[in-house]
């Protein structure tokens, strides 16, 4: 007769082993680095966008007499679009935390939007002249007076370079912004506040009611009497 062996074959049907890592450590860390380049370029832009706004834009002179004035423009009295957007713009990073959903989806796109329109008011008033024309008039009492020899500053490019970090903060709430947290994140998705448990008090230990008033906590409670019984 053959020898029989007692050992008994190895199963082939054995599950796969679990891997050793937690699996959504990517997805968190990528999350992670979209919240924090969308801060940094959204805070830099607006930052960005209300210094530049308020450098001069432009310079010329206008004719009073025989005499030649100097004028200059700053970015916020040629159009002071790009410093109120900039303004929306910081208020609409900060509401993306605030909000959830659609509302979030919603508040991305107009975080976007202000940096676009930041953008293209800058680079559309960057000469500078309509406001220095209306300096000239101003300053020479005559309506019809135009200001001579302009010059451009790069302020305004300064500005339109922050309004595109701004747009570029925009962009990624827009495509990372669902995964983010959310400044409501310590309440359940109903909208209760969680609660918190309460650790068991035994009233016949003395060390367990002083921990309880320690907590802030009332051991003499009708749950911790009827406990008692």
């Amino acid at each position: 007769m053959g020898c029989v062996s007692a050992v008994p074959p190895p199963r082939t049907d054995a599950a796969p082993s679990e891997p050793s890592g937690p699996s959504e450590a990517p997805d968190s860390r990528s999350s992670r680095r979209s919240v924090a380049a969308a801060l940094l370029l959204g805070a830099l832009g607006a930052t960005v966008v209300l210094l530049a706004s308020g450098r001069v834009w432009a310079r010329g002179t206008a004719a009073i007499g025989g005499d030649a004035l100097q004028l200059a423009a700053d970015g916020r009295s040629v159009t002071g679009l790009p410093a109120a957007l900039a303004i929306v713009g910081l208020a609409a990073l900060i509401a993306v935390f605030a909000v959830r959903g659609k509302g979030r989806l919603l508040v991305s796109a107009l975080l976007a939007l202000c940096g676009l329109g930041a953008g293209l008011s800058a680079l559309l008033g960057a000469d500078g002249r309509s406001a220095l024309d209306a300096e000239a008039a101003r300053t020479t009492a005559d309506t019809a007076a135009h200001v001579a020899g302009l010059t451009q500053t790069t302020w305004p490019y300064v500005t339109a370079a922050g309004a595109v970090l701004l747009l570029a903060s925009g962009l990624l709430a827009l495509r990372f912004g669902r995964g983010w947290p959310s400044m409501g994140g310590r309440y359940e998705r109903d909208g209760s506040p969680r609660q918190r448990a309460v650790a068991a008090v035994d009233p016949d230990r003395p060390e367990d009611l002083w921990k309880a008033l320690d907590r802030g906590e009332d051991p003499t409670g009708e749950p911790h009497a009827d406990r008692a019984h």
